[in-house]
């Protein structure tokens, strides 16, 4: 079974691969884009707007029967920038996919951070915009994922530490005992298709990782780059004063830059907390969906 897509946030890391995996699959996508026109395929339609252009959302979702929300705003210099994407973005979507009379089913690309929404401003918008979709959704079905770090070929922020932990060298951020956990993009964008061809699900957010079980702690990430080089990998804890040093340069090279900082004090605290540990087992007992990239296989094969 396929049929109309309409996606958001096409043009990012993860919303580019989202679409390869359902158009391969035989689906047809109707692709948000803030950018001048793109020539459109059989199979695959741009639609130019954006979140706040209700008009540009009412085209497309016009007819569609299903809808992935991907979009989201991950970098920002205060709580109302995150709230004005992540939680009014989704807010006029969702209302514009129920006017549509055709979308059957709404699928939320949130984040773990959600677990803990008062760490940070990017995961508390997170949270709140999956309260909010809960409670509009009415007779169409939603989906919410809560996928973990999230990396891959395009992926800007992840793959620096995986280039320096091949070099030999694993930054360190929070305690040694932290738990972490990992996701490829081409397994979430898989779970993205099989959720849409799937029966109906019930409603709560689904947590997406790479499957191992109890996630990593910094020690495990140093053993497997140690393995995957074949050589010794040091492992180098940067202290909390630093990083608030950092963010606070990043957050003034931005400002100077006029561009919204990726660094800064409230995600720092999502950095470095304790417990990203993550569980497939709810929705693999849902959507038959498992992962089939593990960390230190995309490592091996260069898969990041």
């Amino acid at each position: 079974m396929t049929g109309t897509v309409a996606v958001t946030g096409v043009t990012g890391f993860i919303g580019k691969h989202i679409v390869d995996n359902l158009l391969s699959r035989g689906f047809t996508v109707r692709a948000l884009t803030r950018t001048a026109h793109k020539p459109s395929t059989n199979t695959l339609a741009w639609i130019q707007g954006a979140l706040e252009d209700q008009d540009s959302l009412a085209e497309l979702v016009s007819g569609v029967e299903y809808v992935v929300h991907c979009a989201g705003q991950v970098r920002g210099h205060n709580e109302q920038t995150f709230t004005n994407c992540n939680v009014t973005g989704s807010i006029r979507l969702m209302q514009a996919a129920k006017e549509s009379g055709s979308c059957k089913r709404f699928l939320f690309i949130s984040s773990l951070a959600a677990r803990y929404p008062e760490l940070s401003w990017y995961a508390n918008s997170k949270y709140v915009a999956e309260q909010k979709l809960s409670t509009m959704a009415s007779t169409i079905s939603l989906g919410i994922f809560r996928p973990t770090a999230v990396y891959g070929p395009g992926d800007k922020e992840l793959k620096p530490l995986f280039s320096w932990l091949l070099r030999g060298v694993l930054p360190r951020l929070g305690t040694p005992e932290a738990r972490l956990s990992f996701l490829h993009v081409n397994d979430l964008a898989e779970a993205v298709s099989q959720w849409l061809i799937a029966g109906q699900s019930p409603v709560h957010p689904y947590e997406l990782c790479d499957g191992v079980t109890g996630g990593y702690n910094w020690k495990r990430l140093q053993e497997i780059g140690a393995a995957v080089r074949n050589g010794r990998v040091r492992l180098i804890g940067i202290p909390l004063p630093l990083l608030k040093l950092i963010a606070d340069v990043s957050m003034l090279s931005s400002y100077l830059a006029r561009k919204e900082p990726m660094l800064t004090h409230s995600k720092i605290r999502e950095l470095t907390h304790q417990d990203w540990s993550a569980s497939n087992k709810s929705l693999s007992e849902y959507i038959n969906w498992f992962p089939k990239i593990s960390l230190e296989h995309a490592l091996r094969e260069g898969l990041f």
